[in-house]
């Protein structure tokens, strides 16, 4: 990765991220700690071919704008969820993912992703007739024609999104904070689930789903990784005048029920005792002016 704050790369910076394996679905990620605060940076990324190594990818270009000062200008942002949702894939002919085209036309600082970033639940079929009797034709492919079970089948919901020219054009340009719903993994998923009413998934324990479902959306999200527990999702992000809590409500939650507890406790939890607690001290100690609260 080399960045600068031109777009001539002037004094241009280089950091070498970790090698992008089979493991991780050849995916990568390298964090740049040391930007400069309200800039525009400007970055391109190549990869070494590590069987040769003189030889190197074509670089792509991108560029984002770091966060200003408290109280040095207003920031926009914008706020979306549900990607590829329901069935409805990508069809060129009516024009990909437009969403993302006219959220990048107004600008924005920050975008913000409420989660159901794939419909791992949801195949895609070849074709969707509408009401008006036109034919919505999806690309298709092999990971988006059943509902996803394996880690490649997750990843592949990931990387069938990617197609979209728009949503690339919109991640290479807007900084983003994400968090994760339940059709990453199953709809109205809880840990403690299990699938035997359902007949298209052999993998019954949703505990298994949810964990390859975690590992693919840290390999295809910029979610930060935590030291001391590695597969939390929740967080706060400072930005300027705003603070953004990034709040985790599938990993910890009772049971699906009723809902009709008359006492707090592990049936009626939604974020868990350790979420709920850092949330209540964030908020306290956050000299923010506007709590943004991103809750799926």
């Amino acid at each position: 990765v080399e960045y600068a704050t031109s777009d001539t790369f002037r004094n241009a910076r280089r950091v070498v991220g970790p090698s992008a394996l089979e493991s991780h679905d050849f995916t990568a990620r390298v964090h740049l700690t040391d930007l400069p605060r309200g800039q525009r940076v400007f970055y391109r990324v190549s990869f070494q071919d590590l069987s040769d190594i003189r030889q190197f990818s074509e670089p792509v270009a991108g560029q984002l704008g770091t966060a200003p000062a408290p109280r040095a200008r207003d920031v926009s942002l914008v706020f979306s969820a549900d990607t590829v949702g329901q069935g409805w894939g990508l069809d060129p002919a009516f024009g990909g993912m437009l969403t993302y085209a006219s959220m990048l036309g107004t600008e924005p600082d920050l975008f913000i992703n409420l989660g159901d970033a794939i419909y791992a639940d949801a195949p895609v079929q070849a074709e969707v007739r509408l009401d008006d009797g036109r034919v919505w034709k999806n690309l298709t492919a092999e990971a988006k024609s059943k509902v996803a079970e394996t880690l490649a089948e997750y990843r592949g919901n990931y990387r069938y999104n990617l197609q979209d020219a728009h949503m690339r054009r919109f991640n290479a340009a807007v900084p983003q904070l994400t968090v994760w719903d339940d059709h990453e993994v199953r709809d109205n998923w809880y840990f403690e689930r299990r699938l035997e009413d359902d007949k298209r998934f052999a993998v019954k324990s949703v505990a298994l789903l949810a964990a390859r479902a975690r590992q693919a959306c840290f390999e295809y999200t910029p979610m930060p990784f935590d030291a001391v527990d590695p597969e939390r999702l929740y967080r706060s992000v400072r930005y300027g005048p705003l603070e953004v809590f990034l709040l985790d409500h599938r990993s910890y939650r009772g049971a699906n029920s009723t809902n009709r507890q008359t006492t707090p406790g592990d049936p009626s939890a939604l974020m868990g005792a350790a979420q709920v607690a850092w949330l209540k001290r964030a908020l306290v100690a956050s000299t923010a002016t506007w709590k943004v609260m991103a809750s799926s």
